[in-house]
This record gives C-alpha cells, sequence and structure tokens, in this order.
C-alpha cells in the first residue's frame, strides 16, 4: 500500500475513494466535509483507543477494554460527544471502529484524526490496494457501548 500518495490526495481533497483486495471501494473522508444528504451510513475510524474520547461520551473502564481487546473487527454504536456539532449521528449515536490491521492502521496514524468511512460505495477510483479492509470481512460484528458500561450485541 503506498501510504504517501493515498495520504497526499487525502490531504488534497479530504476525500479518498480506495479499491480493497475484495474489490470493493470504500470512500474515507474528513469529518468536516461530511453533509446530511450523504447519507447516515458513515463510520468514525479510529487508530487509537485515545481518540475515543474526542468522538464519544466519556466511557466507562469497562466499555474501553471491550474496545482494546476485541479479537474480530468490530463496528460500535456510542453516544456522541457534544462538542460533535456535525457528522452522521443519529439521536446522540454514531458508529465508530478502532482499526488494528497494521496496513490501515499505519494509513489512519499518517492521516492522524478521526476519518469518516463508507464501505462499498461502489464509485470510481484509480487507488486500490490488494490489502483486505477489516469492516469488510463477514466476521465483522456490531455493538452498543454506552458510557456506563452498557453493552448490547447488535450483530454477532
Amino acid at each position: 500500500m503506498d501510504h504517501a500518495q493515498l495520504l497526499s490526495a487525502f490531504r488534497e481533497k479530504g476525500v479518498l475513494h480506495l479499491q480493497e483486495g475484495n474489490g470493493k471501494v470504500v470512500t474515507f473522508m474528513k469529518p468536516e466535509l461530511w453533509k446530511p444528504e450523504m447519507g447516515e451510513h458513515w463510520t468514525f475510524l479510529l487508530f487509537d483507543l485515545f481518540q475515543i474520547r474526542t468522538i464519544c461520551e466519556p466511557f466507562s473502564e469497562v466499555s474501553l477494554d471491550i474496545v482494546e481487546y476485541a479479537g474480530k473487527p468490530t463496528i460500535y454504536h456510542s453516544p456522541a460527544n457534544r462538542i460533535i456539532k456535525n457528522g452522521p449521528i443519529v439521536d446522540g449515536i454514531l458508529q465508530f471502529s478502532l482499526i488494528l490491521e497494521p496496513n490501515w492502521n499505519k494509513l489512519l496514524f499518517q492521516i492522524s484524526q478521526p476519518v469518516l468511512v463508507k464501505l462499498d460505495t461502489g464509485e470510481a477510483t484509480c487507488y486500490q490496494t490488494s490489502i483486505l479492509f477489516p469492516l469488510l470481512s463477514p466476521s465483522t460484528k456490531e455493538m452498543f457501548l454506552g458510557p456506563d458500561g452498557d453493552v448490547k450485541i447488535i450483530k454477532g
């Protein structure tokens, strides 16, 4: 994966369409560019556990442990931080995922801010990688995590 080329394209436009290893196109976007007409099926991508504080209400240690030790790719639904005024938030809840796969994690680290992703957008792109995007795995789970340690499995 050519991180420098992808990073340059993302920084220039704020949006990057990338065909991943399964042939599906994922769209990455800076959160400040999101508009309501783009739909609600966007997920915040994080490269490090500490970033949860920037997008969600403060978490209990139990909820942080669940995110940190998840064995499979997981999309979490959690109450949005009140400082986020614009973004794909539905009834006060946003979606996020901590990406641990080394290549994708390195790209997110280099971007150095939470990024929105929309899966399987079908957009035309000249960027591609053979590396599979973790959230497109059939074993991807979805869970609700509340700030007080509430946990609910949405998709197991």
